[in-house]
């Protein structure tokens, strides 16, 4: 692209504009994030609000100025194409940095904990420890899935649901299964990997308390008031058809929905979301903590977001061309025997063709606060109408946990009702999760308080009582010192 051209475009994922050097550290910052996600340039000596190059004094002295910057101020050591150009009489530097292969690059001021960025849209954001593991890993050609788990043995897998998901395509046995690395070897022994318990694990969200999916139907375009919402928590390949199930039964115009026979009477564009929910699945970065999948139904669109920005090299314009890059290859094989995949790389591809061919406004592809969201709109608006007789469950997105996800993390939740009921009935004895539940009026463990005991054991407020051995049917809960802190006013 010319230079012509850059001064035409906006700023984004890897173009950066710069009237003058007066703010090095945020350069520097946008060099970081660039080298560790998907390369770009900076141009300076253009008009913040105008894009009118102005120019800058003593060029030479300048440029470095700015090489002399980067050495000192940038680890593993950055060595950018730094190149003048004119244009209008006025001489503009432009400092390019690609994609590289030492990442994570951090600022040595703030250290390699807390000085790696990324570029996310038109904005450097700091990267969390977990984010940090996924750009080495990138490098290094590790994949989170494929890791093992090594305190873990196969007797943690459902292998009930994984023979029943392959039925009458191959034949199951441990073989397989080493084959498809839902197993694999270490020191000797045979451990499910994390792929392996995402897909089919017997305690999946007990060991990735967020890989589960909310589902949501909102009233209107605005996500205030929600009309239904369900949570899923199945095998990932089972999970494709139980959002879609939720999402027709929002869908279908007029009739049950066992009358359905014709492909016509939906209103929403199923093969699209169908394609949308799998790649949302196949290509969640689960290292990352903090809310599920969520499948958000409004009048006008559906969003479906998952966690983790898209991986370094990658952007989404490449990605709507059709490039693609696997995350989780352990989920993709598995999901590409299954059928649910057709060939590698031509999904999102074939959402924006089929998108074109039902005259639909083209799907919408963010990066939002380290999560991908993915926009289908719909042909004409689906206003929710409450069939005769049912029920409406008024309430926010916020009380309802589909729009800000069910945060029942310490750090925004241990304050609420049930956080608190369930640190107060371990005071007085160890309790597993089966009498946890019954002291809170539940017949069972639900899927939210799995997801909250998850959370208030990862942040220290509950333990185990017997930590060496997290599967022990003899399992309980109790409370350490910081729960107690909380019952007592503390923190």
């Amino acid at each position: 692209m010319s230079i012509a051209d850059l001064l035409k475009a906006d700023e984004g994922k890897t173009l950066e504009f710069k009237q003058n050097l007066s703010s090095p550290r945020n350069l520097l910052k946008t060099l970081v994030a660039f080298a560790n996600t998907a390369g770009g340039r900076i141009i300076i000596g253009v008009a913040d609000k105008t894009r009118e190059p102005v120019g800058i004094d003593n060029p030479l002295d300048e440029e470095e100025r700015l090489c002399n910057l980067i050495a000192d101020s940038i680890s593993p050591r950055l060595a950018p194409n730094v190149e003048m150009t004119t244009v209008d009489g006025k001489t503009l530097l432009v400092i390019e940095a690609f994609l590289s292969n030492s990442r994570p690059h951090y600022l040595r001021a703030e250290g390699p904990e807390t000085g790696v960025y990324v570029r996310l849209g038109s904005t450097n954001r700091q990267a969390d420890r977990e984010l940090i593991a996924e750009l080495r890993r990138s490098v290094e050609g590790v994949a989170f899935d494929q890791l093992p788990m090594p305190e873990l043995s196969i007797d943690d897998l459902d292998i009930e649901a994984a023979q029943g998901a392959f039925n009458g395509v191959r034949k199951l046995d441990e073989q397989a299964m080493l084959t498809l690395k839902l197993l694999t070897p270490h020191q000797r022994k045979r451990v499910p990997s994390r792929g392996g318990i995402l897909l089919f694990g017997k305690q999946r969200t007990q060991h990735f308390p967020d890989a589960w999916i909310q589902c949501g139907r909102f009233f209107g375009t605005e996500k205030i008031d929600i009309f239904d919402h369900i949570d899923i928590d199945c095998p990932l390949p089972r999970a494709v058809d139980e959002v879609m199930l939720f999402l027709k039964k929002h869908a279908y115009r007029g009739a049950d929905l066992s009358e359905v026979r014709r492909k016509d009477v939906w209103s929403i564009p199923l093969g699209i979301l169908r394609e949308v929910i799998i790649n949302a699945l196949v290509h969640s970065d689960y290292s990352q903590r903090g809310a599920p999948i969520r499948v958000v139904f409004l009048d006008d669109r559906i969003e479906v977001e998952s966690m983790g920005i898209l991986l370094p090299g990658l952007t989404i314009e490449e990605m709507k061309q059709g490039a693609s890059r696997i995350r989780n290859p352990v989920i993709a094989r598995v999901f590409k025997e299954l059928g649910l995949i057709e060939q590698w790389g031509t999904g999102v591809r074939r959402i924006f063709a089929e998108a074109r061919e039902l005259g639909l406004p083209e799907p919408k592809i963010e990066e939002i606060a380290m999560r991908l969201r993915f926009t289908v709109y719909l042909a004409e608006p689906l206003p929710l109408v409450p069939q005769a007789g049912e029920q409406v469950e008024h309430k926010s997105g916020v009380e309802s946990g589909v729009e800000s996800g069910v945060e029942s993390g310490v750090e925004s939740g241990v304050e609420s009702d049930m956080a608190l009921q369930i640190l107060a009935a371990l005071n007085s004895a160890p309790l597993s999760k089966s009498e946890i539940a019954k002291a809170l009026d539940k017949a069972k463990p639900t899927r939210y308080l799995n997801d909250l005991m998850a959370r208030l054991l990862h942040e220290g407020y509950v333990e185990y009582t017997i930590p060496d051995k997290p599967n022990s049917r003899l399992q309980k809960y109790r409370l350490p010192e910081r729960g107690k802190r909380v019952l007592e006013g503390g923190k």
